[in-house]
């Protein structure tokens, strides 16, 4: 407010001692009120009321009004206003009815006169003196400062612990990324070797192959530059009429060898030596062949799964791989139950509805899981029917759509088609479950539930679509 009063001083008019009302400007230099100085120049002898310079006669007209001073003493009065209601705030006056401000409106959270109250704009509102306000408001304001400081030191908290799991995730990633640059490096190092162990032993079969065949070219031309030479010289004796020179001619040299001798067929002694270049199976199935050769570098292989058989209907394999259900097994226990039949019905128009026997054909492995990471793979074939996960958490198939099953909730999945061989694989840490066409390693569903109880057996459920036969398409762990 110093500042205001400062340049006021200099807006003010030295006959009225109030702000410029239309200012003009004298040629000494000195501004006055337009009106002021009109009338002080009518009663003196033309002198500047401040100077006592004398203002010329030409200048009986005063000169226009100094805008410049003119919108300084506008801006004056503006903040004098603004200085006014300030005061009056800090005083507790209304702005509007100049009362002193002793209401708190609490619909519109603002201070408020005894006159506001009863004004149209505050119709309906709810008030309460300024002191109690206060204090309501003070303690409402405390308890939020409480709650914001909890709050910010949890958000502070959880801020660190992001920051610590970016850098996790990070340190993480590039550390599977060396891990997958090394094992992709393996392979490649693997199949580099192969490549070059295969190319070799072609060149080889080809050396030989080409050596033994080189040998009958060689005994080929050799025979072939005889007969010519002998095809020759009896050409030559042919063509003498002279007996006595035939006779010379033909016998020089050859006096001890029948003409029959010379002439046996050379072509019967030789013999084309077939191409037996072969690669065996490399030349149809390589890939297969060096993909089975992969295999046996691979590490870790898929887990070798041993079944549990913990119930009459279900038949075990002597290896523990393969689960079958069993007519005998099954009739044995409804028997033991009163004869009470029961099974999975599946209707003619291959619309398969679950029904729960009176036999379980569920089963558990015997291998337990509490922490890593696991893979394993199943063949189901062509069942009508299965279920494959971990305890309570599995993937089902029921003839026509598969779902994901987690207790009494089903989601039905888009996924269809007939797959032989599902692959699951299990992460404790983090306790979710994938589920893959191990065919072609498709990716079916993912489940993930902090409610997976540790350690985990991988769960089996067969089925069976006939009470009556033999199951002969068993559920059959993979193992490589």
């Amino acid at each position: 407010m110093a500042c205001l009063n400062s340049y006021t001083e200099d807006l003010t008019c030295s006959i009225c001692l109030s702000l410029f009302d239309d200012p003009v400007s004298l040629p000494c230099g000195h501004s006055f009120c337009r009106q002021c100085v009109t009338n002080c120049l009518s009663t003196s002898s033309h002198q500047c009321p401040q100077c006592n310079e004398t203002v010329p006669t030409e200048e009986k007209h005063l000169p226009s009004t100094n805008h410049i001073l003119k919108s300084l003493v506008e801006k004056a009065k503006d903040a004098a206003k603004m200085k006014i209601g300030h005061e009056k705030l800090q005083e507790c006056l209304c702005l509007e009815h100049e009362e002193k401000l002793k209401l708190f409106c609490e619909t519109d959270q603002q201070l408020a006169c005894v006159i506001c109250r009863d004004g149209e704009k505050h119709e309906g509102h709810k008030f309460k003196p300024i002191k109690e306000a206060a204090v309501s408001l003070r303690r409402e304001l405390e308890k939020g400062v409480e709650i914001l400081c909890s709050d910010v030191l949890a958000i502070e908290r959880q801020a660190q612990e992001q920051r610590e799991e970016i850098t996790t995730t990070k340190e993480k990633s590039s550390h599977l990324m060396t891990q997958i640059n090394a094992q992709f490096e393996e392979m490649y190092q693997f199949l580099i070797k192969r490549k070059g162990e295969i190319k070799k032993e072609l060149k080889e079969k080809e050396r030989e192959a080409v050596e033994k065949m080189s040998e009958g070219l060689n005994a080929m031309e050799t025979a072939l530059s005889e007969c010519k030479g002998i095809e020759a010289r009896a050409r030559a004796c042919l063509e003498m009429t002279d007996p006595e020179k035939f006779l010379r001619s033909w016998t020089e040299g050859t006096s001890t060898t029948m003409p029959e001798s010379l002439f046996n067929s050379r072509a019967m002694e030789l013999q084309v030596t077939s191409s037996s270049l072969s690669l065996g199976p490399y030349e149809s199935h390589l890939q297969f062949f060096v993909w089975k050769e992969l295999l046996q570098m691979v590490n870790p292989l898929p887990e070798r799964l041993t079944l549990k058989r913990d119930n009459a209907a279900l038949k075990l394999s002597l290896n523990g791989r393969s689960l079958f259900w069993s007519v005998q097994n099954s009739q044995l226990q409804n028997e033991a139950f009163g004869g009470q039949s029961g099974g999975f019905r599946f209707g003619q128009a291959r619309v398969f509805s679950f029904v729960q026997p009176t036999f379980d054909t569920k089963t558990l492995s015997a291998n337990e899981f509490s922490e890593g990471q696991h893979y394993w793979e199943i063949e189901v074939g062509n069942r009508a029917f299965w279920e494959l996960g971990v305890d309570s958490h599995f993937l089902r198939y029921n003839g026509q759509r598969y779902s994901i099953c987690h207790g009494s909730v089903e989601r039905e999945l888009a996924f269809t088609g007939i797959r032989q061989k599902i692959g699951i694989y299990l992460n404790c840490s983090s306790k979710h479950v994938c589920f893959y066409d191990a065919a072609n390693m498709e990716h079916v569903d993912t489940m993930t539930s902090t409610l997976m109880p540790m350690p985990l057996s991988a769960y089996f459920n067969l089925g069976n679509n006939d009470g009556r036969q033999e199951d002969h398409n068993p559920l059959t762990v993979c193992w490589y």
